[in-house]
């Protein structure tokens, strides 16, 4: 399993968890939207999704790196989490 594919799988743990999804989590592939597409995906879901995943991966997130972008699809939330953590190592303490 790759480090994108673990991403992934937690991005949809959290996603299932947070908005109570179930089963249909499993329908949710890389090119999913989900703005606009996941009802239960309204704003304070973004805010408990965006702390989670702070929390989940040890990353900071800033308020203006989010836009409707970052949760376009499950792709480019996987991606965002992956450039977080690529930019955290690449930090100098």
């Amino acid at each position: 399993m790759t480090t994108v594919d673990r991403i992934t799988s937690r991005i949809k743990e959290i996603l299932s968890n947070t908005l109570e999804l179930g089963d249909r989590v499993q329908t949710i592939e890389s090119n999913t939207p989900l703005l606009g597409n996941i009802p239960e995906l309204d704003s304070v879901a973004v805010v408990t999704i965006i702390l989670t995943l702070e929390k989940e991966f040890s990353i900071s997130i800033n308020d203006d790196e989010i836009s409707a972008k970052t949760f376009a699809t499950l792709d480019t939330l996987v991606h965002f989490v992956a450039s977080k953590l690529t930019e955290k190592t690449q930090k100098p303490d």
